[in-house]
């Protein structure tokens, strides 16, 4: 069984998408009209901005929505068993699963872009990669630890991020170290994502996201806050929203969809972070990812 995963913040890199718009006129098509729909010509930071301008949280989450997307819906591949995305690509998963329409998926990643860039400038947060430490003693040393910390993305088995107010992330990290982390090290972003410091950008991002039609998904969606397969657009809008307060459970999303019988991933959009952390996830498994025009599938 085919499952299809799309990656979040972080994927982006200059000239992003710029093959699949020379070489598809629907991946033109809608990244023009995708320019039109944000107010500014996101094509231009995409295809000729430095690594410095794709950084911005504005530019950055809807243009790897867009590329994901597209990479998907520009390509002749097969319809998809399952789909799951990493934060951000969740949005990129739902519309590949037909639960959010194009348009509507992109108006609400560039408002959540908005609001979580607010939210990261009303208090000080960051997060931090904790490698070489299981779940359980992760979750333990961020609950002891005084002040705002938790465990925010399960990538793998032996690599989990932890988010929240910067002095208790640091102080985390060398409870961490102590507790025998191979690494503790603070990740050059802008604010505590997938934590408690992330309400505001939820309370902001409610009325949006219930305003918008979500559609019955064609298959599984499996969320990141549950790690749980499901169809139900209203079921998918609630988790959507919790997703900005609540971890990424993608280790756990991974052996879901291995469970239920994927056995062939592929990753849509820039890079291959996804495959590399699902081969430590499910060592031999198969997986290919697709950036551009393609025809692999």
């Amino acid at each position: 069984m085919r499952a299809y995963v799309f990656p979040g913040q972080g994927a982006q890199f200059p000239g992003m998408a710029r093959d699949l718009y020379e070489n598809s006129p629907e991946a033109r098509r809608l990244l023009d009209r995708a320019d039109e729909i944000l107010g500014f010509k996101i094509t231009e930071v995409m295809f000729n901005g430095s690594a410095e301008d794709l950084k911005q949280t504005a530019v950055t989450q809807p243009a790897v929505f867009l590329h994901s997307y597209l990479a998907f819906a520009c390509n002749a591949v097969p319809a998809p068993d399952m789909v799951a995305g990493h934060s951000l690509g969740e949005f990129s998963a739902l519309a590949a699963a037909g639960a959010l329409g194009f348009e509507d998926a992109l108006r609400l990643v560039s408002l959540r872009a908005a609001a979580m860039q607010k939210a990261c400038e009303l208090e000080d947060g960051t997060m931090a990669a904790i490698i070489g430490l299981d779940a359980a003693h992760v979750e333990r040393i961020c609950s002891e630890t005084e002040g705002v910390v938790i465990a925010a993305n399960y990538n793998n088995d032996s690599q989990i991020v932890i988010s929240g107010q910067r002095s208790a992330v640091r102080a985390a990290c060398e409870n961490m170290k102590a507790a025998g982390a191979r690494r503790a090290l603070e990740l050059q972003v802008s604010g505590a994502f997938h934590s408690p410091l992330m309400e505001p950008a939820r309370v902001e991002l409610a009325s949006a996201i219930a305003s918008v039609q979500f559609s019955k998904a064609k298959c599984p969606v499996y969320q990141n806050v549950t790690a749980l397969p499901s169809t139900d657009p209203e079921l998918i809008r609630e988790n959507l929203l919790k997703q900005l307060t609540s971890p990424v459970r993608w280790t756990q999303s991974v052996r879901n969809m291995l469970s239920d019988g994927a056995n062939h991933f592929v990753e849509f959009g820039p890079g291959n972070v996804l495959q590399g952390l699902i081969a430590k996830i499910a060592k031999g498994v198969e997986g290919i990812s697709i950036e551009g025009v393609s025809s692999i599938l």
